[in-house]
């Protein structure tokens, strides 16, 4: 008997700061299993600020259409198989959406290993800390700024996944770190639980090329961008020469119109900057080696990570705008 299901589509392009109004549910049957699938139910699916960007424009992906299914990575239970290489029960992890159940081939499907995702690890930490979002910051750090014991690291949009597991990561390997945040509550966060040397709340200062310059009297050694716009500008502004910035995102641009960009790329230039944007993808063939290392750290206690749940497929939409103006601290999940 096929199994009725729910998944959430785009209804609508965005304009601006989305609202849950630009998304609907649909309600759907699966279809039967053929032989090389599997049926899984989601246990837990990610809203990611980085899917905005895709809901206007062409990214790093083609753009999305209305009635396509939002973007999001799930860690689910295989409820059947006719695949050799998963069985019921088998936790998993994917990045097919905000469903509640979908069928596939397993490509791009990944079975997870029970004595990695045990305690003091969590299940969903395949889509955080494990997933995506965390090995981002690894790569990133390792890979394209090309860090090294010592050096001077600064880290926007501090409190989320991303830039606060590129932080303690960046503590792990000796470095000073100083992020930028927004909030009191985020910075004593980034600062209190995370381990940063300092934290800039962006709202509390009207000149924040002089808070970050003051907070790094001796310069910048690797700045790790997800916000672009005027952090980026403050950055450019006290980097070293012969510094790196790894850009992993631009969340301050994704609900303008129009780019507001970088104002200062001349230091670029002066400076003899080296500036890459990269996507975790880049580096696939890495992700277990990074997993595990990652793992190994949560488990020692030298890197901590942060959920922020919310019961209820139904809130999917919701969660996701809060993105763009709530002060939530770590990964934001809907668990199912």
């Amino acid at each position: 008997m096929p199994i009725t299901t729910e998944h959430w589509t785009l209804c609508r392009i965005p304009v601006g700061i989305p609202q849950p109004a630009d998304f609907e549910v649909e309600v759907v049957d699966l279809p039967d299993l053929s032989e090389g699938e599997i049926v899984v139910a989601n246990r837990f699916i990610s809203v990611d600020a980085g899917v905005r960007d895709r809901l206007s424009r062409d990214s790093y992906a083609r753009r999305a259409e209305p009635g396509e299914v939002i973007d999001g990575f799930a860690v689910g239970e295989v409820l059947a198989s006719l695949n050799d290489q998963f069985q019921a029960g088998d936790l998993v992890s994917s990045a097919n959406g905000w469903r509640r159940h979908y069928v596939s081939t397993g490509r791009g499907v990944m079975r997870m290993d029970p004595a990695v995702f045990s305690p003091p690890i969590s299940e969903s930490a395949a889509i955080g800390v494990l997933g995506v979002s965390g090995l981002t910051a690894y790569f990133g750090l390792r890979d394209v700024a090309i860090l090294q014991p010592g050096e001077t690291v600064l880290v926007s949009s501090a409190a989320g996944t991303v830039g606060a597991t590129a932080g303690q990561i960046a503590r792990i390997m000796g470095c000073r770190v100083v992020g930028i945040a927004g909030g009191p509550v985020r910075c004593q966060y980034v600062v209190e639980q995370l381990g940063f040397d300092i934290c800039l709340d962006r709202h509390a200062h009207e000149n924040l090329a002089g808070a970050v310059a003051d907070s790094c009297l001796d310069g910048i050694d690797v700045y790790f961008d997800n916000v672009g716009g005027e952090v980026l500008d403050a950055a450019l502004l006290s980097m070293k020469q012969g510094g790196r910035i790894a850009v992993a995102g631009q969340v301050s641009e994704y609900n303008r119109e129009e780019p507001r960009g970088a104002r200062h790329l001349r230091e670029v230039v002066e400076r003899r900057l080296r500036l890459e944007g990269f996507v975790v993808w880049d580096f696939l063939s890495g992700f277990r080696d990074a997993m595990t290392e990652v793992g190994g750290w949560i488990r020692d206690g030298r890197l901590t990570y942060y959920e922020h749940v919310v019961d209820g497929f139904e809130h999917a939409p919701e969660l996701f705008c809060s993105l763009f103006s709530s002060s939530a601290l770590g990964r934001s999940l809907i668990r199912l």
